[in-house]
């Protein structure tokens, strides 16, 4: 719209002065903040840090977290240290936030006070939460580490006494796989903001870590980051780069590297990743086996078939799914148009076409069926998802229901793609959602910014029998768009089976290998019992016909160092199972990762590390605080849904001042249009609209049909806008000729304050009226309101 901008440009406004207000505001502001909003209609949402002026807190107690990583082989082990110092006056609990591997083994906690170390025992989730407040309660100090998602964890430290400095470090371990001849390691620096819809009050114990505080955008670190990279590959090492920072590096040998972070205060904004190929292009193929005291281990990478393009294609239809919310607003959205351009454009002529964008609603460039990929279809594609500007929720799962049900065009095959940076907080019902009703098409997720969810990206994939991609900057689009385009022509390998001669092997992982469409190894983890002999098998079909390969066991191959192999099997196990309850809720599954969990030592979604100290060391009340995060790079403060001065000022932040509440108001117009909750209005008045007139392409019947599905809209955006007891307004909506609206215009208005307009255009935003081909149109709109009072 031509207000779009304008209305941006307010609320950044609107979030500048409301920092300076804060900062000068007095902590009794809080209770008028919390009168004016209402606990039940809260949700939980990320809100930005406002630093208060009490010296006797510190609001960061999180110095530093820096990370040691051993790569050797195809197996790399991290231990990252968090040192917390407090130094205010009053003794602490500091919650931090922060990400990891989705692959990785989470296998050991310590917590160093001194000289004192205190290794973590791992316990059943609900028992450690218990130990850890018993702990606090006590004035010991503590430390609680839980799984809050795959890839996200919460760190608790309780008592941290003015002056001390704590040192807590957790390992894990994690397996490379290369795709391409190339392997990546990435190390997740930072969480990005969750949309989320759960009400704050009575939100489980493992949603809550979405309420959490960020810096705006563009500031630094508020903790020093650091990162070390042992590469010990075992061929030597050909190409080593890092698309996400700049590296210092030094080599020891042929195969062996060091990698160092250069300097950088905003180094910990988003993922680090390096990347490196072996000479000739090798890949580390063939069997690992680990002999253990009770059970013995083996990994399987087996190097895959070279690619055969397929000479006659089958016709593909494209429903490709693009996030447009303000999550995506800036680097992150003009990362998705240099992609979705490159993919578009090189559709073919026989292929069928159809874009979907979401933000708090979605719409569909072709509602009732997919499109020819014609040029001018393609043209349009294109200009659509060019014209948008990033702002919103991120309300995945409407756009992925309208996906999914749009009828299938015969004759072709279905690719299903979203384009996302995944910052919801939704991904169990995804994943079912995927499962239900994907039905024989696949599924390809790009994950589109510098610290991406990589749960909700590989997850959609992995249950979409599709594949994943990580697209960093804009940069990386046009060779991700080409890698996408030789995935989909001709999977690697399909029809896999894995075969076991002359060796009794058991509890094998995967249970079933998906069809391979990457260059990257077939990959099996399981167990076997006696001595190392006989081979494995693995078999399937490519575009050139039948593939068989086989590779013998051999007592070469065991050796005691290799005992990651039992973790990682543990944790591929671990995920499966984890999967699987995300899509249907099995108590004995429950039972099965905990026990898991327990007997391997790892972490888990029902196991959880805690430390504590056996000395008592403090007496009275503490002070919770919550580590703020840094924004990712390129994420903009529309990313974040709710300011914080809708936050109460217990974690450290303060509230505006009382003055200040009507800009809060005007605020959180954008929040409020685009939630349109369903609870009771604040003011029971007679509503009416009426279409006083229409012009150009539009047919009355059709719009007045469009405007009756989007009334209570209306109403809402009206009833919470009003100013007296009648109010009345005409507004001009200016529909383009492909039916969205172009603009919203006021053309007057009598009784509603300023905001009514912004509330409006949010409204229209995701609207499609049916217009005549190639005519633009007009809608003069009427709202009336007759009430007992103010809606205020």
């Amino acid at each position: 719209m031509n207000r779009h901008t304008v209305g941006i440009t307010r609320l950044f406004f609107l979030a500048a002065l409301l920092g300076v207000l804060a900062i000068a505001a007095s902590a009794g502001a809080a209770g008028e903040m919390n009168a004016q909003t209402p606990p039940e209609t809260r949700t939980l949402s990320p809100y930005f840090f406002v630093k208060s002026d009490d010296p006797s807190v510190d609001q960061l107690p999180l110095k530093s977290t820096r990370a040691r990583v051993v790569i050797a082989g195809v197996i790399a082990d991290v231990r990252i240290t968090q040192v917390y110092k407090n130094e205010g006056g009053s003794p602490l609990e500091a919650l931090y936030v922060f990400p990891a591997s989705t692959r990785a083994a989470v296998h050991a906690m310590r917590m160093t006070i001194g000289e004192r170390v205190i290794e973590a025992d791992i316990m059943e989730r609900n028992l450690a939460r218990q130990t850890y407040e018993q702990a606090k309660q006590a004035g010991q100090t503590a430390s609680l580490l839980e799984q809050q998602r795959p890839n996200v964890f919460q760190m608790n430290v309780a008592n941290i006494l003015p002056g001390d400095v704590i040192e807590v470090e957790l390992s894990y371990t994690e397996l490379l796989i290369p795709e391409n001849q190339t392997y990546e390691f990435v190390y997740p620096a930072v969480v990005g903001p969750r949309y989320s819809e759960t009400p704050a009050a009575g939100a489980p114990d493992n949603q809550q870590w979405v309420e959490n505080p960020y810096l705006h955008e563009g500031a630094g670190t508020p903790y020093e980051f650091g990162l070390t990279v042992e590469l010990r590959a075992g061929m030597p090492i050909e190409r080593l780069t890092s698309p996400s920072h700049e590296i210092s590096t030094g080599y020891s040998g042929p195969d062996q590297a060091d990698i160092s972070l250069k300097k950088d205060p905003q180094a910990g904004n988003r993922d680090f990743v390096l990347r490196y190929q072996l000479a000739g292009k090798q890949i580390q193929s063939g069997l690992i086996l680990y002999p253990g005291e009770e059970e013995n281990y083996f990994l399987l990478m087996m190097e895959p078939p070279a690619r055969v393009v397929q000479d006659n294609i089958v016709p593909r239809e494209y429903i490709f799914i693009v996030d447009v919310s303000g999550s995506m607003n800036g680097f992150p959205l003009d990362t998705t148009k240099a992609l979705m351009s490159e993919i578009i454009t090189n559709l073919n002529r026989n292929d069928m076409m159809n874009v979907i964008l979401f933000a708090g609603g979605a719409s569909a460039l072709s509602p009732d069926r997919s499109l020819p990929a014609t040029e001018e279809n393609k043209k349009r594609a294109i200009n659509w998802i060019n014209s948008q500007h990033g702002g919103g929720g991120t309300r995945i799962l409407p756009a992925l229901q309208q996906a999914l049900s749009l009828p299938e065009t015969e004759g072709c095959s279905r690719i299903v793609t979203v384009a996302t940076d995944g910052y919801v907080n939704v991904e169990p019902e995804v994943f079912e959602l995927i499962r239900r009703n994907l039905g024989r098409a696949n599924l390809f997720a790009f994950g589109i910014g510098s610290s991406v969810n990589r749960f909700l990206i590989e997850g959609m994939a992995r249950v979409g029998q599709g594949e994943p991609f990580v697209v960093l900057d804009p940069a990386e689009a046009p060779a991700r768009a080409a890698g996408f385009r030789q995935y989909i022509q001709s999977p690697v390998l399909t029809g896999i089976s894995v075969a076991f001669d002359g060796v009794e092997a058991y509890d094998v992982e995967p249970i079933a290998v998906p069809d391979l469409f990457a260059l990257r190894p077939v990959t099996v983890f399981g167990k076997f019992k006696g001595a190392p002999k006989g081979k494995v098998t693995v078999s399937g079909r490519t575009a050139n016909g039948d593939f068989r390969k086989s590779i013998s066991l051999s007592e070469n191959a065991a050796s005691p160092e290799n005992s990651a192999i039992r973790l990682l099997w543990a944790r591929h196990r671990i995920a499966r199972l984890s999967d699987l309850n995300n899509l249907v809720q099995d108590d004995r599954r429950v039972e099965e990762v905990t026990s898991l969990g327990l007997e391997y030592h790892l972490m888990t979604a029902y196991t959880s590390f805690v430390a504590v100290d056996k000395i008592r060391r403090a007496d009275g009340s503490l002070v919770t605080v919550k580590q703020p995060l840094p924004l990712p790079q390129g994420v903009s403060d529309l990313a974040v849904g709710e300011s914080a001065a809708y936050k109460s000022a217990q974690y450290g932040g303060i509230a505006p001042a009382p003055g200040s509440m009507r800009l809060l108001s005007e605020a959180r117009t954008n929040y409020d249009a685009e939630k349109a909750a369903p609870e009771p209005l604040p003011v029971q008045g007679a509503f009416s609209t009426a279409v006083e007139e229409i012009r150009g392409g539009l047919n009355r019947a059709e719009t007045e049909r469009v405007l009756a599905g989007i009334r209570g809209k209306i109403e809402t955006c009206a009833l919470r806008r009003m100013k007296s007891s009648r109010a009345e307004a005409v507004f001009r909506v200016l529909v383009n000729a492909d039916g969205s609206v172009k603009d919203v215009l006021s053309v007057n208005s009598s009784g509603f304050d300023d905001s009514l307009l912004s509330c409006l255009e949010i409204v229209f935003r995701n609207v499609r009226f049916k217009v005549q081909a190639g005519r633009e149109g007009e809608v003069f709109l009427k709202i009336k309101v007759a009430g007992p009072g103010p809606g205020k």
